[in-house]
C-alpha cells in the first residue's frame, strides 16, 4: 500500500466519523514556534496561566511530548453558527455566551471520534498512537497550518477558506510515517477586521493577543476580578467572546454545523440576565450541566453576571445587583458594588 493510499484512507475515516477537514504534519515543531511561546510567556501576555510557562519547553516540539510521533494527523470539527453569533451582544437585558459552548462540552463529542479513528488506524495498520483535543500540551494551531487546515489570523485562530474561524482542533500523533500535506498560506490580506472589532483591544494587528485583556481569558481562565477599566468592554459577554471570529470575512463560506451537540440549547439562546442573577450554585450546576461553562465556577460566572447588569444600564435590574452587594463570595460583592455603582450614576429615568 503506498503513502497515498494511507492518507486516504485515514481522511476518508475520518470524514466518516465526522470530522469536518483532515491535514497531515510532520511531527516536528519549527525554531519560530518556541521564539513566539518563550516571547508570550517572557512579556506576561499569559496572564495567570501559568501551566503555559510550565508546559513551554514541551509544547514547543511534538518530539518532546511524544519522541517516538512521526506524523500528526490535525482534524478540524465546524461549528460555525447558523444565525449571527453577535446578535446577543446587542440586548443588553440578555447574557451572551460563547457559540461555542452553547451546548455540550465539544472536548467529549471530538474525544469520542478520536478514540475510533485511533482504534481503526491501530487494527489496520497495527501502530501506535495518542490523541488530543486541547488536554495536551500541544501547539495545535501551528499544527493545524502545517497540516495545511488554514493559517493563523490577526485574531491568532486558525482561519479556514472553507469553514472561516469555526473550526474546533484535534491531534492525532502516530507513529506511521506520512507524508505531509502542504501548508496553508496565509490570506488576510490588509484586513484587520478582526482587530477592530475586539471590545477591549486585546489585539495588536501582528497577530498577536494579551490575553490580560482578552474577553475569553477574563471570563474563564482568570482568578482575580476583572480590571474595572476593563469591565465596560465585557458588555453582557459571561463565558467567551466570539467578536473577533465573527468579524472575519472568511466566515462567509462556512456552512452551519449540523452537529446536535454544537446546537444551541433553548436556555442558552437569550438567556435573561435577571434569571441567571438569581441562580444558586446548585441551579447553577444544573443549567450547565455538560457545558463548558461550568469551567468557570459559579463565583466568576455570577461576577460575570453582575458586570453584565452593570452594563446593561437598566435600572430595573438594580435590584438584582443590590441583592449581591454582600455576598460571601468577594468576587460577586465587588462585581456588584461596581454594578450599582454604574447604575447610581444614571439620570433618573435612563435605561
Amino acid at each position: 500500500m503506498t503513502g497515498a493510499d494511507v492518507k486516504s484512507q485515514i481522511r476518508a475515516k475520518a470524514l466518516e466519523l465526522g470530522f469536518s477537514d483532515v491535514g497531515f504534519a510532520r511531527a516536528e515543531g519549527l525554531p519560530e514556534w518556541k521564539e513566539s511561546l518563550d516571547a508570550y510567556v517572557a512579556e506576561g501576555r499569559h496572564g495567570t496561566m501559568q501551566w503555559m510557562a510550565e508546559t513551554a519547553g514541551r509544547r514547543a516540539d511534538p518530539k518532546v511530548l511524544w519522541p517516538e510521533a512521526r506524523s500528526v494527523i490535525v482534524l478540524g470539527t465546524n461549528y460555525a453558527p447558523a444565525g449571527d453569533p453577535l446578535k446577543l451582544t446587542r440586548m443588553p437585558e440578555r447574557g451572551n455566551v460563547s457559540v461555542y459552548a452553547r451546548n455540550r462540552d465539544y472536548h467529549d463529542l471530538v474525544k469520542r471520534r478520536l478514540k475510533a479513528l485511533g482504534r481503526w488506524m491501530a487494527e489496520i495498520w497495527d501502530c501506535e498512537l495518542k490523541v488530543f483535543v486541547d488536554t495536551a500540551p500541544v501547539m495545535e494551531k501551528p499544527l493545524a497550518m502545517q497540516g495545511g487546515l488554514g493559517w493563523r489570523g490577526r485574531h491568532t485562530n486558525i482561519v479556514s477558506r472553507r469553514f472561516g474561524s469555526w473550526l474546533f482542533l484535534a491531534e492525532v500523533f502516530t507513529t506511521l510515517e506520512i507524508e505531509p500535506d502542504r501548508p496553508e498560506s496565509d490570506h488576510c490580506g490588509s484586513c484587520r477586521a478582526c482587530v477592530e472589532a475586539c471590545p477591549t483591544n486585546a489585539l495588536d494587528g501582528e497577530g498577536r493577543m494579551d490575553a490580560r485583556r482578552c474577553i475569553s481569558y477574563l471570563t474563564i481562565e482568570s482568578k482575580s476580578p476583572v480590571p474595572e477599566e476593563l469591565r465596560p468592554g465585557l458588555g453582557n459577554r459571561l463565558y467567551g467572546c466570539d467578536d473577533c471570529m465573527a468579524a472575519c470575512p472568511w466566515n462567509k463560506f462556512a456552512p452551519p454545523t449540523r452537529e446536535p451537540d454544537f446546537l444551541p440549547r433553548v436556555e442558552l439562546t437569550a438567556p435573561k440576565l435577571a434569571d441567571l442573577a438569581r441562580l444558586d450554585e446548585a441551579g447553577f450546576r444544573e443549567v450547565f450541566t455538560a457545558s463548558p461553562v461550568k469551567r468557570a465556577g459559579y463565583e466568576r460566572f455570577m461576577a460575570g453576571v453582575m458586570i453584565a447588569i452593570g452594563n446593561s444600564r437598566r435600572v430595573e435590574l438594580q435590584g438584582e445587583a443590590e441583592r449581591r452587594r454582600d455576598d460571601p463570595s468577594p468576587l460577586i460583592r465587588d462585581a456588584a458594588r461596581w454594578a450599582l455603582s454604574v447604575l447610581g450614576r444614571q439620570g433618573p429615568g435612563q435605561l
